[in-house]
């Protein structure tokens, strides 16, 4: 295969690029497949041809509860079971349980092609990383010391039927009448007043709200005007979303039924109207009174103890209150603002609202007639605000405040409630309050899924990819990186920036599963960052990261080729795509144009790492090591001598100058013979995203931002685990330790390794080929410390050292603040 790096092939690895095992698909109803669930796209290579192997089928055990419909349980090349779900064709680590899945009857079953295999494949494994942290970020049991919940879904009432049409659920001719409307599930819970309370409490629908701009309008105008959910109920962001609040262990409402259409997917008919529709009905339409009558306040969330569980459906409790405060609450009860319009108008009558406004809508400070319109609103109340209600800028700047509109209570009002005790005054009970009086901290310290909407939130705000003009890319399948390289380097860095992206394969334009975006990148990353093609390396022999290869000077238009994989990675970066793509943190830091430090040595070269850490934790005063401000460097075969300052061959190193040549040293062993490909690389990325964007992040958190998270098989994990110092697998805090890693999210499992390992990724072949300082190292556990001391990690050995803890409710504890004070401030 020619290469277009030019002809020098540094490694001929492209074999072995190690990938994370996808949630993928197995093309198992014919027993073959890829090895360990990867896909199949490094065998479109010449050089390197695809291995086909057959997965082995597992018979169930006598006694044994059988799998749902449509699955089968296979066992991988590496000894792992994996189940195969035939009917949505796609496989988990995850035994199904028979009532999580819907009976479909006689669905049919197709054996998929390569290329339908490996589509599917891709769209699971890159998503878009918002949705893969907020989807993982749900924890697997309610408190500590729960048991996981268990999911029901409601049985289907027929075996199959064919799915709501737009004939069949909405017709134009057959309009409803207010008071029909007005009795439907999905009206009751929209209209609630507390809606925004509710959304709030809820992680995955909290982030759909605040990334999802057109249903922030649907939600705006159906609460204005409830018909107007008749033109909307169809549409899929609003059905999703009314779906994340649905109960599927309430029983359906009487005159509803449920019943799959072919695909599996749960429709409901609610015979009463005669109409079908996808949105649940069991939603939590009551609200909840206290028992003076009143609206339970607005309550913010707030963490729970290890004993305190979560009841669903019931709000919190409110404190209790002196007697003689009823009146006094009751009259500032109802001098709070009530209808949405009211709750507008006293928002933005706030002081500060020009600065407010300014700090989520950086446009508004340049736009005078927005200005304009809210000064008048300000001046004249609601008869301006319904005046302007169709006004496309205004319904948008609005709904970026939607939050803390419906909570605002006034601050009079609050003051009054608050000297009575009352909880209406109460910084829980109005959250919009403290930050009209009190400038809060800097958001998203330490809460990286905040962080990584308010990074995607201002790219959008700036414009980044948000159009009107078009980037297409078409592409070869077998030339992604000729014809991708081609294409963007030829467009403009304004373009890059402000444009949509759109890609299609040639000769494929017409099979869209979803993902050609998400597949472009992937395969493009395989190919670009593979060491088969000099541009870089392995960052060492015992591990699977990659750095910029200082061979790399010896391909031909290099520059122009790192200038091409910054370009990449901003794009990934703005148009939320993974790159399957591990590097070390060093290069992450470059991106970041941070410094580097005795650490970074460590994940290149652990001996020599070694010898500079000897060299700062010892007096070398009269050890007689000799040393220079210079090193020995090998160029073209041969060795010559490098000064580290001027004339620093001449310049020995004494106890008093170490620190000097230790960071010195560091910084020539970092970006040895790659400083000019680096510059490159990071010129190309700074083309394209702005600086002060990714600035939020620390080398941890963009590792995560570009490479994404994996589903890790906890089973793997487990079996190849060993333990030391008296520790074995049936050890009280050994059972404890998994116990956390299984509670633990996906984002949480990914710290955790990247703690003790130094890396996020996983190694092709699983667990088992976890790599440390001198080859193939296993994952360890090791008793060790005080139980007053946190877990402490030796990334080098792949180990943890844990202290014989006296409680599960401890062990988690310790974990837990271990992993995220790493993860979070970098700590070495």
């Amino acid at each position: 295969m020619r290469t277009p790096l030019g002809q020098v092939r540094v490694f001929g690895l492209a074999g072995n690029s190690q990938s994370r095992l996808p949630n993928g698909t197995v093309a198992a109803t014919t027993g073959t497949g890829t090895g360990s669930g990867s896909t199949p796209t490094s065998s479109r290579r010449s050089s390197h041809h695809a291995r086909q192997i057959a997965f082995q089928r597992v018979d169930p055990l006598p006694g044994e509860e059988p799998l749902p419909p449509g699955w089968e349980v296979r066992i991988d090349s590496h000894g792992r079971k994996f189940y195969i779900d035939h009917i949505n064709r796609q496989t988990t680590w995850t035994r199904p349980r028979a009532q999580q899945v819907p009976p479909t009857g006689q669905a049919v079953r197709r054996v998929p092609s390569i290329s339908s295999e490996q589509r599917e494949d891709l769209d699971r494994r890159y998503r878009s990383i918002r949705r893969t942290i907020n989807d993982s970020s749900q924890p697997r049991v309610d408190e500590l010391g729960g048991t996981p919940p268990i999911d029901h879904a409601t049985p289907a009432q027929s075996s199959e039927q064919p799915a709501p049409t737009t004939s069949t659920t909405t017709s134009p001719q057959r309009n409803i009448d207010s008071s029909t409307l007005m009795q439907f599930p999905a009206i009751k819970f929209l209209t609630r007043p507390d809606l925004f309370s509710l959304i709030q409490n809820a992680q995955d629908s909290m982030a759909e709200y605040n990334r999802n701009s057109t249903l922030k309008h649907m939600l705006t105008k159906i609460r204005r005007d409830p018909q107007v959910f008749q033109r909307y109920q169809h549409n899929r962001d609003l059905v999703g979303f009314l779906n994340m609040f649905a109960d599927p262990n309430m029983e359906l409402p009487r005159g509803w039924e449920v019943k799959y259409d072919r695909s599996g997917k749960a429709f409901f008919i609610n015979h009463t109207e005669r109409r079908t529709t996808f949105i649940d009905p069991r939603l939590p339409v009551d609200v909840p009174i206290m028992q003076n009558g009143s609206l339970m306040p607005l309550m913010r969330q707030r963490s729970r103890s290890a004993g305190e569980r979560d009841m669903p459906g019931m709000a919190p409790t409110p404190p209790p209150r002196p007697n003689n405060a009823d009146a006094t609450a009751s009259s500032a009860t109802a001098a709070v603002p009530s209808t949405y319009n009211e709750r507008v108008v006293a928002f933005l009558k706030q002081p500060n609202i020009e600065k407010i406004l300014s700090e989520r809508h950086p446009t508004y400070r340049y736009d005078s007639s927005l200005k304009s319109k809210i000064a008048k609103i300000v001046k004249f109340g609601e008869p301006r605000l319904e005046r302007l209600s169709n006004d496309v800028d205004l319904i948008v700047l609005l709904s970026m405040f939607e939050n803390e509109i419906m909570s605002y209570v006034p601050p009079h009002l609050a003051t009054v409630s608050k000297q009575h005790n009352s909880p209406l005054g109460s910084p829980q009970g109005s959250p919009a309050l403290q930050r009209a009086n009190v400038r809060v901290p800097a958001p998203y310290k330490r809460d990286f899924q905040a962080k990584l909407r308010n990074f995607h939130r201002k790219l959008e705000n700036k414009g980044y990819g948000q159009g009107p003009g078009k980037v297409k890319l078409s592409v070869r399948r077998d030339h992604v990186l000729e014809d991708a390289y081609n294409k963007i380097m030829a467009t403009s860095k304004k373009e890059l920036q402000r444009s949509k992206l759109f890609i299609s394969f040639k000769g494929e334009e017409g099979l869209d599963y979803g993902g050609p975006g998400r597949e472009f990148f992937f395969l493009l990353s395989r190919e670009l960052f593979n060491p088969y093609y000099g541009l870089f390396e392995y960052s060492a022999n015992d591990t699977y990261t990659v750095q910029v290869s200082p061979m790399s000077a010896f391909v031909e238009n290099a520059h122009e080729w790192f200038r091409f994989a910054g370009r990449v990675i901003a794009l990934a970066l703005i148009h939320q795509y993974l790159l399957d793509a591990f590097f070390t943190r060093p290069f992450y830091k470059a991106l970041l144009k941070l410094g580097t430090t005795l650490s970074d040595v460590e994940a290149i070269d652990t001996e020599y790492h070694q010898s500079i850490l000897w060299i700062k934790e010892n007096d070398i005063t009269d050890m007689g090591l000799d040393l220079t401000f210079s090193v020995n460097e090998e160029v073209f075969g041969q060795i010559t001598e490098r000064d580290l300052k001027p004339n620093g061959r001449h310049i020995p190193v004494t106890e008093k100058n170490k620190k000097d040549y230790i960071d010195r040293v560091v910084k020539w062993r970092v970006e040895r013979g790659v400083v000019e490909q680096t510059e490159s690389l990071v010129r190309g990325f700074y083309e394209v995203i702005d600086s002060r964007s990714v600035s939020v992040f620390d080398a941890r958190e963009l590792e995560l931002v570009i490479a994404g998270i994996a589903e890790i098989d906890t089973a793997d994990w487990r079996k190849h685990t060993e333990y030391r110092s008296g520790y074995h697998e049936m050890h009280p805090v050994v059972q404890w330790f998994w116990m956390a890693v299984e509670r633990f999210d996906s984002e949480r499992r990914l710290r955790l390794l990247q703690f003790v390992t130094g890396s996020s990724s996983v190694p092709y072949e699983g667990f088992a080929a976890l790599r440390g300082s001198n080859g193939p190292r296993k994952f360890c556990i090791e008793k060790w410390g005080k139980i007053s001391s946190l877990p402490r990690a030796h990334t080098c050995f792949n180990r943890i050292d844990l202290p014989a803890y006296n409680s599960f409710e401890m062990l988690f504890d310790k974990l837990s603040t271990a992993v995220e004070e790493t993860s979070t401030f970098g700590i070495e």
